[in-house]
């Protein structure tokens, strides 16, 4: 199972681009490249299918202009057919093959489909004067071709088809096509084109449309509504990937229980709505110093205890975080008259930084760290307790996952 980069309340970026609409049918990052792997992801059947039809097209072409076109107009067909047709085929076909398709074919198909158009235009350009309209109507199937058929979006389809009509503009200039046909076939195009225009571009609007709202119904159901972080249904799915994946990776994992100190009394003294609100800001500051790495992520974990997981943390780096989300806390400044610690607001955290191969599952890293912040509440709050595991003798050559055992605690506090 891939691992993939955590949502975080950023992704609400979806909501407000709905709002601001995208008339330039461009998101701000990271929206734009995320639209863009998921709509290549989405698209790569129909783009195999397409380049296949494409095939079969030059294919069935090439069948009927020798039955067609006169013998004179044969070789420069042949020649555009076989030097520039073919192996734009069989390249973009190669490029929708898994291996290559994610990296290659959005370059590949850029630089191929204006060559392919350009082939055409090579074909009705040095044709007799009564087959340039017989050839030069190829150039209608090519632009529909570009606009809806091979995963190009709109401004990548536009500017390979405006390529193809500059090379029939420079083509009825430069060589003996006849002027009346050349002004007909530059007009049939230009309509095609508006025609195109209008239509792939409703349609990557109508995408990006669908992209943002499917974006904001998972918010809704992977997001706790109050604070915008993780909810505990997510957490457990996002954990779950990260864990197997730094056990194939073979890599530690810091787990980071997070409880605000006094927080009953906080709402018995200041009600509810005050109580929300503390916590909104709480979860937003802890979340800004946890998620330095793409993979880190904060979620609720239930009523005000949080959690942060730290991908590739080492028990260093998992202690300078925990250190780092008592002073974003502090620096808040939320009053709290009734706290035994600090008349402001405060926290209490457990770390327990575990390489993630040693362990069966996350719940024992969770597990330990939940102990931790028990200490840490126990010891007073305001301050975090490192609970150091420390397993059984392993072989570092066994790829296999230990199940856990023989665990050994070293608390350490910090304020």
């Amino acid at each position: 199972m891939a691992l993939t980069k955590p949502s975080s309340p950023s992704s609400s970026d979806a909501a407000r681009t709905l709002a601001k609409g995208f008339r330039s049918l461009r998101f701000d990052e990271p929206l734009e490249s995320e639209f863009r792997a998921e709509h290549r992801a989405r698209m790569r059947g129909w783009n195999r299918v397409a380049i296949w039809l494409s095939a079969c097209t030059v294919l069935g072409y090439a069948v009927l202009d020798h039955f067609v076109l006169s013998t004179e107009h044969a070789r420069v067909t042949h020649i555009v057919r076989f030097a520039m047709h073919v192996p734009a085929v069989v390249i973009m076909l190669i490029c929708t093959s898994k291996r290559f398709y994610t990296r290659w074919y959005d370059l590949g198909i850029s630089l191929v489909a204006p060559l392919f158009g350009i082939g055409i235009v090579l074909m009705a350009a040095f044709s007799p004067p009564a087959e340039v309209p017989l050839v030069g109507g190829r150039l209608l199937l090519v632009a529909f071709f570009f606009y809806f058929m091979i995963g190009l979006r709109f401004r990548e389809a536009l500017r390979a088809n405006l390529i193809v009509f500059a090379a029939l503009t420079v083509a009825s200039l430069a060589t003996a096509m006849p002027g009346t046909t050349a002004g007909y076939l530059l007009f049939t195009l230009f309509v095609a084109n508006l025609i195109g225009i209008v239509g792939s571009y409703a349609l990557e609007h109508a995408n990006r449309t669908a992209f943002l709202e499917h974006r904001q119904l998972t918010e809704v159901a992977t997001h706790d509504g109050l604070t915008t972080l993780l909810n505990r249904a997510a957490f457990e799915d996002q954990i779950r990937r990260v864990w197997q994946q730094a056990q194939r990776d073979r890599q530690t994992v810091s787990v980071i229980m997070i409880d605000i100190d006094y927080f009953k009394a906080y709402n018995d003294r200041y009600g509810h709505i005050a109580g929300d609100d503390c916590l909104r800001r709480v979860s937003s500051a802890l979340r800004d110093a946890a998620r330095r790495r793409p993979l880190d992520f904060v979620a609720r974990y239930g009523g005000e205890e949080l959690v942060a997981v730290l991908y590739g943390a080492d028990k260093a780096y998992g202690e300078s975080i925990s250190r780092g989300l008592l002073t974003a806390v502090r620096e808040l400044r939320i009053p709290h008259a009734d706290s035994q610690t600090q008349p402001y607001v405060t926290v209490s955290v457990g770390v327990v930084s575990v390489d993630a191969y040693r362990m069966a599952t996350h719940d024992a890293a969770v597990g330990l760290a939940d102990q931790a912040l028990y200490a840490a509440k126990k010891q007073g709050r305001d301050r975090f307790v490192v609970t150091e595991h420390v397993p059984a003798k392993v072989d570092p050559a066994a790829t296999t996952v230990l199940p856990l055992r023989g665990e050994a605690f070293r608390e350490a506090s910090g304020s």
